[in-house]
C-alpha cells in the first residue's frame, strides 16, 4: 500500500529555480544589438568623414599649388598663402620632381594648427626653390569631433526609447507563453479540463497553445478511459465475489475453508477499493461535513484496523489496540468523519505491511501524523508519488498498492494536505493536516 498516484506534488512542492523573465532577456538583446548597430555605424561614417576631410584638403591643397605656382610664374610674387621653401615642409616634398605636384600629409600639431595637407612643386629646373602651400584640417576636424559627440547621442536615445519598446513586446509575448506555461502546470496539477484557449496571432506561440490543448483533449480522453475501465472491471467483479464469498459457506470447516475465505475476503477489499479509487477519479464522491472531536476519530480509526499502535492526542500517550476505549480531545473539526476514518486507518495499516513496529500517531491541533520505524518510504516514491499496484520491494510487505493512492483521493476530497516524508532517524512519516 506504499505508492501514491501520480499527483504526488503537493506533499513535496518542486521549488522552481530562479529564472530570468523573457522579456528581460529580449530587452538586454536589443539593447545590445542596438549598442553594436550605433558603434558599428558611429565608427563607419568617423572613418568616411575622416577620409573625405582628408581627401578634401588634398584636392584644395593641389590646385591651390596649381593657382600659386600661375601667379608666381606671371608676377614673381607669392599668392594663396604660398611659400619658397618653408622651413616645416615634410621631407618627402623637399625634392619634388620638375613640374610636377605631389601632395602629403602632416600629422604635426602645433597649437590650432594642424593637422594638415601640405603640397609643393618646383618653380624651376632641378635645384630651383619649392613652392608650397599648406592646408589646415583643424576645423574640419572639429566638425568631425562634433559630428561624433552628434552620432552618440542619437544613438543614446534610440537606446533609451528601443529598450522600452523591446520590453513592451517582450511582455506581450512573455504573457502570452505564460498562459500556456500555466496551462500546463494546471494539467500537471490535475485539472484535465485546463485550457489556454484560442490565442491571438498566427505565429508559434499560438501553435505552442493550440499543442498543449491537443494534449490536453487527448491525455484527458486516455485517463477517461481507462477510469472507465478500472470502474467497469470493479463493478463487474463485484457479483462473482459475492458468489464466492457465500460458496465458502458450503465447504466443509477446515484449514482448506480458512485459506478459501481468506483469499475471497482479499478479493473483495481489492474489488472495494478499485470501485472507491474510480469514483474519486470520477468526481463522484461528495463529502458530508460534520463537526467531529478529532482526537475520538482517529483512535477509533486505529482500533479498528485491529492493528497496535501508540496513539498521542493532545500529549495524552496510551498504546491503542482493536478494543481501545475513545480517546477525548478538545480540538473539534468540520469534516467527513467517515472519509477521516479512511485516511487514518489506510496510513496505520499501510505502516504495519510496510514498515516496523512501534507505530506511532500523533494529533495535536488539527493535524494527523503516523510514523513507523521501518525502512521508510522508497525515494521514487517521495519523487515520483505512489503508483497504483506497486508496492515496492517483494521484501516491504504486500497489499496491492491502493491505501496510500486512496488515502491521498480522500485527502483532496476533504480539502487536507497529506505529506510523505522519512525521519532523520528513520522511519516512514505521514502527515495529514486538516483545513481550518
Amino acid at each position: 500500500m506504499r505508492p501514491f498516484q501520480r499527483p504526488v506534488r503537493p506533499f513535496h512542492r518542486l521549488r522552481r529555480p530562479a529564472r530570468t523573465y523573457l522579456r528581460w532577456k529580449i530587452a538586454a538583446l536589443a539593447a545590445a544589438t542596438a549598442c553594436l548597430v550605433a558603434v558599428a555605424v558611429g565608427v563607419l561614417v568617423h572613418l568616411w568623414t575622416a577620409q573625405d576631410i582628408r581627401d578634401r584638403a588634398g584636392a584644395r591643397a593641389f590646385n591651390t599649388v596649381y593657382s600659386a605656382m600661375d601667379v608666381y610664374r606671371r608676377t614673381g610674387t607669392l599668392a594663396d598663402g604660398a611659400e619658397l621653401d618653408p622651413a616645416e615642409l615634410p621631407v618627402v616634398l623637399r625634392h619634388p620632381a620638375d613640374g610636377d605636384r605631389h601632395t602629403a600629409y602632416d600629422g604635426r600639431v602645433e597649437g590650432n594648427l594642424g593637422p594638415s595637407v601640405w603640397a609643393a612643386q618646383r618653380t624651376g629646373g632641378p635645384g630651383s626653390p619649392v613652392l608650397a602651400v599648406q592646408v589646415n584640417m583643424s576645423p574640419d576636424l572639429h566638425t568631425l569631433r562634433q559630428l561624433d559627440v552628434t552620432v552618440t547621442l542619437a544613438s543614446l536615445v534610440a537606446l533609451a526609447a528601443a529598450v522600452p519598446l523591446a520590453v513592451y513586446g517582450a511582455g506581450l509575448l512573455g504573457r502570452r507563453l505564460r498562459r500556456v506555461s500555466e496551462t500546463a502546470g494546471r494539467i500537471v496539477a490535475g485539472d484535465l479540463d485546463a485550457r489556454t484557449g484560442p490565442t491571438k496571432g498566427g505565429d508559434e506561440v499560438a501553435d505552442i497553445a493550440a499543442t498543449v490543448d491537443l494534449m490536453a483533449d487527448s491525455l484527458g480522453r486516455r485517463l477517461r478511459t481507462e477510469r472507465q475501465f478500472t470502474a467497469d472491471v470493479a463493478h463487474e467483479l463485484r457479483t462473482p465475489v459475492g458468489g464466492l464469498l457465500a460458496a465458502t459457506d458450503l465447504l466443509p470447516p477446515g484449514e482448506t475453508e480458512d485459506l478459501i475465505r481468506a483469499r475471497v475476503r482479499d478479493l473483495r477489499g481489492l474489488v472495494a477499493d478499485l470501485l472507491e479509487i474510480s469514483r474519486l477519479d470520477a468526481g463522484a464522491e461528495q463529502p458530508v461535513h460534520a463537526r467531529v472531536p478529532l482526537g475520538a476519530v482517529v483512535s477509533d480509526a486505529v482500533a479498528r484496523t485491529g492493528f497496535d499502535a501508540e496513539v498521542t492526542v493532545g500529549g495524552a500517550q496510551r498504546a491503542e489496540y482493536a478494543d481501545t476505549q475513545h480517546v477525548e480531545d478538545a480540538t473539534t473539526v468540520e469534516t467527513d468523519p467517515r472519509r477521516l476514518e479512511r485516511i487514518v486507518s489506510n496510513l496505520v495499516v499501510n505502516a504495519h505491511r510496510h514498515g516496523d513496529t512501534p507505530v506511532q500517531v500523533t494529533v495535536e491541533g488539527r493535524t494527523v501524523v503516523v510514523r513507523d520505524h521501518g525502512p521508510g518510504f522508497p525515494a521514487d516514491l517521495l519523487l515520483h508519488g505512489p503508483r497504483r499496484f506497486h508496492t515496492g520491494a517483494t521484501e516491504r510487505g504486500s497489499g496491492h498498492g491502493l491505501g496510500l493512492t486512496i488515502a491521498l483521493g480522500q485527502a483532496r476530497l476533504l480539502g487536507a494536505e497529506l505529506r510523505l516524508d522519512n525521519a532523520p532517524d528513520g522511519g516512514a512519516v505521514a502527515t495529514l493536516r486538516l483545513p481550518a
